[in-house]
């Protein structure tokens, strides 16, 4: 099975739609909030190691967002529906 690969953009909107902070994200996923902040600081494909990436994105998928790959149409996130929304903090 392949790796997702998932934008910096995707986590960001993906915090945005469960009104999660930075401090949220770090809390559900177990990655410092400093290391959060370097890698949304950049543009383009979520960056650092891969284990760090695949955390941040289990977090939020177990939050309820689902992460939906470049199609043609576009990469993108959305809640899923009856996802187990946890709003963090």
């Amino acid at each position: 099975m392949s790796i997702l690969k998932v934008s910096v953009r995707q986590v960001k909107a993906a915090r945005s739609l469960l009104a999660w902070s930075q401090a949220d994200l770090a809390s559900h996923s177990g990655i410092s909030e400093p290391t959060i902040k370097r890698l949304e600081a950049a543009d383009g494909d979520l960056g650092g190691r891969s284990g760090t990436g695949q955390k941040l994105v289990e977090a939020l998928e177990k939050a309820g967002v689902a992460f939906i790959p470049e199609n043609g149409g576009g990469a993108g996130v959305r809640l899923r529906k009856g996802g187990g929304i946890d709003s963090g903090g």
